[in-house]
This record gives structure tokens, C-alpha cells and sequence, in this order.
């Protein structure tokens, strides 16, 4: 059997199907097998494929909240307005609530869970590559980060900054403890506006990827965080010029058909761009082959 890649996706905002990653993992795997001169089934052992489904930690209680915000009134843009209750809602919602039970917790458990079947499926030591949209993308940083930031803290005697909740589901695997994290794409991501929290220092620490462990012994393998935007999407933005050593390329792309890569719907359209999978297929099939 070939080396295998662990390949994660996350989603964004908004109701999300439990296959919602199915499309992109298929149009990868294609184009991957392609790059790499592959079998299909030969890539399809190469590449293991997981989704971290957050959606329903928030879904019901979003829906009961449209439903009041909708009662009795006579509103404009209701399409408009329903993506920004969704949008806006679910990254309030997400934010750390101290000394209480709150979705960061809950979803960051459901983002071990993932990791834990990826790792039983792909293997303990097998590299992992994140991909990642929307609001996806902050929780992705936040939950590597907070599994790169801890060890020091703990050993300066300060908190861990990975929930109790979640810590009991994160196995020991280096998988699971983000030693193998290789590749992040992210797509259309707002983390450049979750940046204005953290003043020391100006836009706050970005992750590294790759992580430090997989990093050593392999300077010349090229690996990274690639940032994927379109002009159009009004959520999505550059991250290079914030975080110039942290990000291996900022990739603009035109997503979409021509009902929406002109304009803010271009949001919800990375997933089945051709531009967006021809371009994560390449850097894999290359990676891999290096590998």
C-alpha cells in the first residue's frame, strides 16, 4: 500500500449535510489519481478521507432563533438575512465562554471525535492535511493551536488551554496530537477579522504548519498553510500580508459558475470549484510523491 495522506474537512456556517464534503473529496481524488499517475483505487488508498460535522451543535438552537427573529415581522432580504443570522450567530455562539459549557467546547469535541476515527482508519503517524471554509477555518486554527500552545503553558504551570471535555477524547497518537498536521487550505476565511482580538502582538499568533514534528528532518518538503480567497467573497480575505512567515501562499481564485463567482455568493462556492480542487489535488499528488 502507498503512503497515506489523513485528509480532514471542516465546514462553515449555516446548515450542512452530513456528506457535505463528499463533492470535493471525489473531484480530489480524481485529479489527485491523475497527477500522481494512479489507479483510482490506488489513490483511494492513498488518500483517507474525514469530516468534522459541527453543524448540529448549533443547528436547533439557530433554527428557534430564526423562527423568533422571523415571527410577526415583515422582513427584507429574507435570504440575505438568513445567511447572516447564520453567519453571525454561529461565531458568536462559538466564542470561549470561561467557567461555562459552551459550543467551543462542543464543537472542538466533535473535532477530536473526527480526529480519532481518522487516526484509527489512516494510521497513528500518517500526515495530516486540513481543509477548511468559512467559520471552519477559526475553529480549525483554534483547535491546533491550542493543542501546539499547551504543552508550554502546562510546563510553566499555566492552564491548558485545551478544554477538559476535549482533552479526554484526544488520544495519544501524534495524529491526534497534531504532530503529523502537514497541510491547511483554508477557504474563504475570516480568521483576518477574528485577528482584531489580540493586541500582544498586533493580530495575535498564528499556527505553524507545518506542525514542528513533522517539520523536523524534512526542510526541503514543501508543505505549509495555503489561504484560498476570491475578491468577490466579502468574508474571505488575504492572510499573507498578517502573517507573512505563517502562510506558504495566499491563492486567489474566480469560484463559482457564472451565477456567483462575481459576486459575495462566491462564499459558498469553493467546495466544488475546479480551480479550488485542481489546486489542493496538485500540491497533495506532489507532496505525496515526495513522500
Amino acid at each position: 500500500m502507498p503512503k497515506q495522506l489523513a485528509v480532514l474537512f471542516i465546514h462553515g456556517v449555516g446548515s450542512q449535510d452530513p456528506l457535505f464534503a463528499d463533492p470535493m473529496a471525489a473531484d480530489i481524488l480524481g485529479r489527485f489519481a491523475a497527477r500522481a499517475q494512479l489507479s483510482h483505487a490506488a489513490a483511494a488508498d492513498a488518500l483517507v478521507f474525514q469530516s468534522v460535522y459541527w453543524a448540529p451543535v448549533l443547528a436547533a438552537k439557530e433554527s428557534r432563533l430564526w423562527a423568533k427573529l422571523h415571527e410577526g415581522a415583515d422582513l427584507a432580504y429574507l435570504s440575505l438575512r438568513r445567511f447572516m443570522v447564520n453567519f453571525a450567530a454561529d461565531a458568536i455562539a462559538y466564542q470561549p465562554l470561561p467557567g461555562e459549557a459552551n459550543a467551543y467546547e462542543d464543537i472542538h469535541a466533535c473535532f477530536a471525535d473526527s480526529i480519532a476515527d481518522l487516526a484509527r482508519r489512516a494510521g497513528p503517524d500518517t500526515p495530516l492535511v486540513v481543509i477548511a471554509h468559512s467559520l471552519g477555518t477559526a475553529i480549525a486554527s483554534n483547535y491546533l493551536y491550542d493543542l501546539q500552545a499547551s504543552p508550554a503553558r502546562i510546563a510553566a504551570g499555566r492552564s491548558d488551554l485545551v478544554p477538559a471535555k476535549v482533552r479526554a477524547k484526544i488520544g495519544r497518537t501524534p495524529l491526534e496530537q497534531g504532530e503529523t498536521l502537514a497541510w491547511l487550505f483554508t477557504m474563504g476565511s475570516p480568521i483576518a477579522l477574528w485577528s482584531l482580538r489580540y493586541e500582544h502582538p498586533e493580530f495575535g499568533v498564528p499556527i505553524r504548519v507545518p506542525a514542528p514534528a513533522f517539520a523536523s528532518g524534512r526542510p526541503a518538503l514543501r508543505c505549509g498553510w495555503i489561504n484560498i480567497f476570491d475578491k468577490d467573497d466579502v468574508i474571505g480575505y488575504p492572510l499573507k500580508s498578517l502573517y507573512p512567515d505563517a502562510i506558504l501562499e495566499d491563492a486567489r481564485v474566480n469560484a463559482g459558475s457564472w451565477l456567483t463567482s462575481w459576486n459575495p455568493l462566491s462564499h459558498d462556492a469553493y467546495w466544488t470549484d475546479a480551480d479550488v480542487t485542481g489546486k489542493i489535488a496538485r500540491e497533495l499528488a506532489e507532496f505525496w510523491k515526495a513522500l
